[in-house]
């Protein structure tokens, strides 16, 4: 056990690291491209800070523990929403979905929403599997892709804009980013996403052992344990951004990576050769999915409503997402 705690510290340990560099290359490239914090946040940042959590994920089910794959694919989701009210503690002005307005990132948030359904109600269908792979698994894919593509038009095309004021940041480019090569900076991005890549292979198999060789309870470790480590790139990268002032990048680096994030579940399929992981899910994940259901309409509200101060300076999203997720930790601690 001593052995396999180590490996999972050492995993997080470079997963925090890179993270944290991961942040300040996001925002340069953001601004060298010009293709503005919340789409390089939601695609790029989002996509490359979740490569830890796909590859527990599939590490997971590939090695037949198909309720760990689930659990950490969505128990990471619920946690890096938790993540958005840890980085307001370090935006002083106002509550952070204040600052950062955007029409993008309440797209992205519905996005989300509608994605995390789908495995619900592909759990709930009849059983029907082509080479052990639900359809739904090729489905959700596509239906990302497009959600994307109609994302990259609301901010082109943009037919809600937020009220301005004193404490809303623009996102507007740095000048001195657009000095800086963009192939050094695409390499840099590459190269941090394949160390986080590598990082939560460790911790998947590490709680993969936890798992079958100490009894402990797949939905634990995947849901909390596995979960929070392989998600803590979306803690670094979302405080650094807030420290930075690149608030809009922060909120969709986290609602765009979670996004992805559901992808898990679709890859995870692939990789359980058993049979369809949605019908292997129990009520455990079932309920997490919900969580994370539940935390992102909470998300999405404090976003539309965009109040300037609340308790603590988080607002009232920030104080319901907090009581949700501690509510949730409970119920499968003891439950």
């Amino acid at each position: 056990m001593i052995w396999m705690l180590g490996i999972f510290a050492a995993g997080t340990a470079v997963i925090l690291l890179a993270g944290a560099r991961l942040a300040r290359v996001a925002d340069q490239l953001a601004d060298r491209t010009g293709l503005g914090e919340a789409a390089v946040g939601a695609v790029l940042l989002g996509a490359v800070t979740s490569l830890p959590g796909l590859v527990a994920s599939s590490t997971a089910a590939w090695n037949g523990l198909p309720e760990m794959a689930v659990s950490n694919a969505v128990g990471g989701i619920a946690a890096q929403t938790l993540f958005l009210v840890v980085a307001d503690f370090f935006h002083k002005p106002a509550n952070l979905e204040h600052s950062a307005a955007s029409g993008t990132n309440l797209f992205q948030g519905s996005l989300l929403v509608f994605l995390l359904a789908v495995p619900l109600v592909a759990a709930n269908s009849p059983l029907f599997s082509g080479w052990a792979i639900h359809p739904v698994s090729v489905a959700m894919p596509l239906l990302y892709v497009g959600g994307q593509k109609i994302a990259a038009s609301v901010r082109e095309e943009a037919m809600w804009i937020p009220r301005q004021t004193s404490d809303t940041a623009e996102d507007e480019p740095d000048e001195e980013n657009h000095a800086k090569p963009l192939r050094r900076l695409i390499g840099a991005f590459a190269v941090l996403g394949l160390i986080t890549a590598v990082a939560g292979w460790m911790v998947g198999n590490s709680g993969i052992h936890l798992v079958k060789d100490l009894g402990w309870r797949e939905s634990i470790v995947g849901g909390l344990m596995t979960a929070i480590a392989s998600s803590l790139p979306e803690l670094v990268t979302t405080v650094a951004c807030v420290r930075q002032g690149a608030y809009t990048l922060a909120v969709s680096g986290i609602v765009g990576g979670n996004a992805f994030d559901t992808l898990f579940v679709a890859v995870s399929d692939g990789f359980y050769r058993e049979g369809s992981i949605y019908h292997a899910m129990n009520g455990r994940q079932e309920f997490l999915i919900a969580l994370a259901i539940m935390m992102t309409a909470v998300l999405v509200a404090g976003l539309v409503r965009r109040e300037r101060s609340g308790p603590a300076n988080v607002g009232f999203e920030g104080m319901l997402l907090i009581l949700c997720y501690l509510v949730a930790v409970a119920t499968m601690s003891f439950g």
